[in-house]
């Protein structure tokens, strides 16, 4: 079907509510673009902004409603799963590389030159060409990675399903987020933006720029090519005043973070430890 008539039948089961049998094929028909990624939940927009298919967030759900919960491998031989998905499978065709014990389920997308170690990737996720998902790091429900896109070890990108016309949680081409990070609630990370260990995004952290002489407070977005560490902001309360938490922008990326972040990639793709 044509992208147009897709929609039109996503949006007709949706408000059906019956996604049995032979009219639900649709439904199907719309995850396999996913996996192959032929469609996207979010794509680049006029304006540098990102579009949200509301339609395609709805299919996701409507396709947990058509599958029913079974044994997902072998079990008792290596790693067997109980769930009403089925896990990604075509990796050799997309060209991208899934290091054991690794798992992306079926609807998300890895690129070309993609590598996922012993992390996480659930569906609807869009992760680009030649971005990695380092160890233990979690890429949420339909959040969108860009081009090599490094999420270091035990990074948790949130995913946002609901509601279907909310922006997931994006992270632009290029950009470079630390071990532990947490990134949830729609934030955007802007391309080339490096995140050192530790900074926690959501949507009501205070971001603060203190790159120019008086500190700028925005929350939502880092933006491209900032250099962000953890900070704190003091705050009132009734039983006194307490340090809470924000996102620092001290600098903005040089070439000497350039080739840090270029070597530590070169080393994580030759399975080096750093």
């Amino acid at each position: 079907m044509e992208r147009r008539d897709l929609q039109g039948a996503i949006e007709a089961l949706a408000e059906a509510g019956d996604v049995r049998g032979a009219a639900g094929a649709v439904v199907d028909e719309v995850i396999a673009a996913l996996d192959e990624g032929r469609l996207r939940v979010a794509e680049p927009g006029p304006g540098g902004n990102w579009v949200v298919h509301a339609w395609v967030k709805q299919a996701i759900l409507l396709y947990f409603r058509r599958r029913e919960v079974e044994w997902i491998g072998e079990r008792g031989h290596g790693l067997a799963f109980y769930d009403k998905l089925p896990l990604k499978s075509n990796y050799d065709r997309l060209g991208a590389r899934c290091v054991p014990p690794g798992v992306a389920r079926y609807g998300s997308y890895l690129g070309r030159g993609a590598i996922l170690m012993p992390g996480y990737v659930n569906i609807g996720a869009y992760v680009d060409d030649g971005s990695m998902v380092d160890t233990w790091a979690t890429v949420g429900s339909c959040a969108q990675i860009g081009k090599d896109v490094h999420l270091s070890g035990g990074v948790g990108i949130g995913g946002v399903l609901e509601p279907p016309q909310a922006l997931p949680v994006i992270v632009e081409d290029g950009a470079f987020i630390g071990s532990r990070c947490v990134v949830v609630e729609g934030v955007r990370v802007e391309s080339e933006a490096v995140l050192g260990a530790g900074v926690v995004l959501t949507a009501s952290t205070p971001i603060v720029d203190v790159r120019g002489e008086r500190a700028e407070i925005t929350k939502g977005r880092i933006p491209s090519r900032a250099v962000v560490v953890p900070g704190t902001l003091p705050k009132k309360f009734p039983a006194g005043e307490y340090a809470t938490p924000c996102a620092l922008v001290i600098g903005t990326r040089s070439e000497s973070t350039d080739r840090k972040v270029s070597l530590e990639r070169t080393l994580r793709e030759h399975d080096i430890a750093v």
